[in-house]
């Protein structure tokens, strides 16, 4: 009786061995359906690269925009206050018609000064690496272009009348080749935008922009003053 026992349990031992054998052979996935699940992924990764590299581009160009707009209210305040000089004046130069400045192949600008080369234009740095001076090869720098014009009055140092600042925001990595800069016209926009296509376009300027400035306490007369046809 205790032999038929023993010979019962061997035999159900060999029966569950075999099973739990076949149950494994049966778990795994072959080659093929390697090979097919690893395509499927790869198709959806080349399928969400782009969008992933284009959502991440249009963010970086957003950011510089941001603070290129930050550094021309800082420099728009500061002419203001007449913590910064105002730059020479113009006549009667609309920004449309004010030459953009030519680059060198060098920069040489201390933080929050106006550069000495490339010379012709007020170029005016705004260091953002706090590294003490604007440096071609940096990609968060910024100078601005500034100039000052009345397109009513040719005298833009009348204190009564005041003046109109314009400004041109450029990455500092624009300076680095030998080329005359973009700016916007009456006819044509070259302002970098925020999607992403405008981070391949250096040389065209971050942000345009202009600001009425009086050296005196502004009144409402001195701002119709430099409008055509006044205000009515």
């Amino acid at each position: 009786m205790m032999g038929k026992q023993i010979k019962l349990q061997l035999s159900k031992t060999k029966v569950d061995k075999k099973t739990v054998s076949e149950i494994n052979e049966e778990a795994g996935f072959t080659i093929v359906e390697s090979l097919v699940a690893i395509l499927v992924v790869t198709i959806l990764l080349a399928a969400i690269a782009p969008v992933l590299s284009l959502s991440v581009a249009t963010r970086v160009q957003s950011r510089r925009v941001e603070l290129a707009t930050q550094a021309a209210k800082a420099y728009i305040d500061a002419v203001r206050t007449q913590k910064i000089t105002a730059p020479a004046e113009t006549g009667t130069s609309t920004p449309a018609t004010y030459s953009a400045p030519t680059a060198t192949g060098t920069l040489t600008c201390t933080a929050n000064s106006y550069c000495t080369a490339p010379t012709g234009t007020s170029l005016y740095c705004v260091d953002l690496d706090s590294t003490n001076s604007c440096e071609t090869s940096s990609l968060t720098d910024m100078v601005v272009q500034a100039f000052r014009y009345n397109p009513n009055n040719s005298n833009t140092n009348n204190p009564v009348t005041g003046y109109t600042l314009g400004l041109r925001l450029y990455r500092a990595d624009a300076f680095k080749t030998s080329t005359t800069l973009i700016k916007n016209t009456a006819t044509s926009q070259a302002t970098q935008r925020t999607f992403s296509l405008g981070i391949g376009q250096p040389t065209a300027p971050l942000v345009e922009m202009t600001a009425d400035v009086s050296d005196i306490v502004p009144k409402y007369s001195d701002l119709c003053a430099r409008f055509s046809g006044g205000c009515n």
